[in-house]
């Protein structure tokens, strides 16, 4: 099994940086997922699949992207009950609809349905409710990654989701507390920036920059 340089099979970067084990447990708050500029390359889990089948599978997880979109935006803008159960119940059937994906077809990564939709797979995973799904498919993005099949940012925004939601230091600083509007907090700060360039990842500034001029 491969994996990414300095990291563990789960993606964890290793003690060099000052990391411990995850656990072996199968909004607003985070940057977000950035845009693909890392080359991808094809890998096994594409092998057999009909392109036609790939297609749609593409645009079923941009559709569901598109949908919960709309929804935020609907939400931040008229935030009534009714709308956040819309938005709830939004991301659990996405999030339903993305399981049966991985169960059948391993993560969707970009060389099976295209780095647009394999981001959208990424926001929907971000916002699934269950985080035993969310552990379980941040390894396969780990593995995806270290194959050249997802770009690394992909792995960081899963990996730091996974460790604030374990209340423990995030890996990368991509998730950001809404209250304070700062990151979460980060393991080893001081060897952060290295960090964030292992995986494609610009400095953390910029990050905060371009969130302050978006809020």
């Amino acid at each position: 099994m491969k994996r990414l340089p300095g990291h563990r099979t789960d993606g964890t970067p290793t003690e060099r940086d000052g990391a411990r084990p995850e656990p072996d447990r199968a909004g607003p708050d985070r940057a977000g997922p950035e845009p693909d500029g890392a080359p991808v390359q094809p890998g096994p889990a594409s092998a057999g699949l009909l392109p036609a089948f790939a297609a749609a599978l593409a645009r079923e997880l941009s559709r569901r992207a598109d949908e919960e979109r709309h929804l935020m935006r609907r939400a931040r803008t008229n935030p009534t009950p009714q709308v956040r159960r819309g938005l709830v119940e939004c991301r659990r059937t996405n999030a339903d609809a993305l399981g049966t994906i991985v169960r059948r077809h391993g993560w969707p990564a970009a060389d099976l349905v295209g780095a647009p939709a394999s981001t959208a797979a990424l926001m929907i995973l971000l916002h699934a409710p269950d985080l035993d799904f969310q552990l379980r498919c941040r390894d396969l993005i780990a593995q995806a990654t270290a194959d050249g099949r997802c770009p690394g940012p992909h792995h960081a925004y899963i990996a730091d989701h996974c460790a604030v939601e374990l209340g423990q230091p995030q890996f990368y600083g991509t998730r950001v507390d809404p209250a304070t509007f700062r990151p979460y907090p980060i393991r080893r700060p001081e060897t952060l920036e290295e960090r964030r360039r292992d995986v494609g990842l610009g400095p953390l500034d910029e990050q905060m920059r371009t969130l302050r001029r978006g809020a």
